[in-house]
């Protein structure tokens, strides 16, 4: 059994938690983390969501809940390494955004980092695929309803912003 913390609005620990699955009562949250790994040559990392699991099928960045006592970059190292086998520091992920969305605390992360997808361990249970893919193609694969709402969501608030960072890592890297 899992148990998330709950929160105010404001980030306030209210003391209580909430079983996976439970309903989160109005104006209470919990924290539910994304990571978008980009390797050096600008390509955003991208996983496909089992066919059993919402969503089935469509494509997504790393994420998921923070369990009780974890802070959000604990939860982020997590998520990442259970869905890739990605080992990051949390000194290593930036968080780019946080956004309040119904009962979730969110918080977008970007991480910069080479990973061969041959040496990806893939949770089978969460995710059947993995792909690097150019930030054009990303937008084409959201345009096309191939990715997660979240994903779409990313591309819409922060998608200039994430053009620039995919371009600027390519360039540093590459030139």
């Amino acid at each position: 059994m899992e148990f998330f913390d709950l929160y105010t609005a404001a980030r306030q620990p209210l003391g209580r938690q909430v079983l996976r699955g439970a309903p989160i009562p109005r104006g209470e949250y919990h924290i539910v983390v994304q990571i978008m790994t980009i390797n050096h040559n600008g390509e955003i990392l991208l996983t496909q969501r089992v066919p059993e699991k919402t969503s089935g099928g469509k494509w997504e960045c790393s994420g998921g809940c923070a369990v009780s006592g974890e802070t959000s970059r604990e939860a982020a190292v997590r998520e990442l390494f259970e869905e890739t086998g990605i080992r990051a520091h949390e000194d290593e992920l930036r968080l780019e955004w946080s956004l309040t969305t119904d009962s979730m605390l969110r918080d977008f992360y970007i991480l910069i980092k080479d990973v061969p997808l041959k040496s990806l361990h893939l949770q089978s249970i969460e995710v059947c695929a993995a792909k690097w893919v150019s930030f054009d193609r990303l937008c084409e694969m959201s345009r096309l309803g191939q990715t997660t709402r979240t994903v779409s969501r990313w591309l819409e608030n922060r998608g200039g912003d994430l053009k620039l960072l995919s371009g600027d890592v390519r360039r540093k890297y590459c030139e």
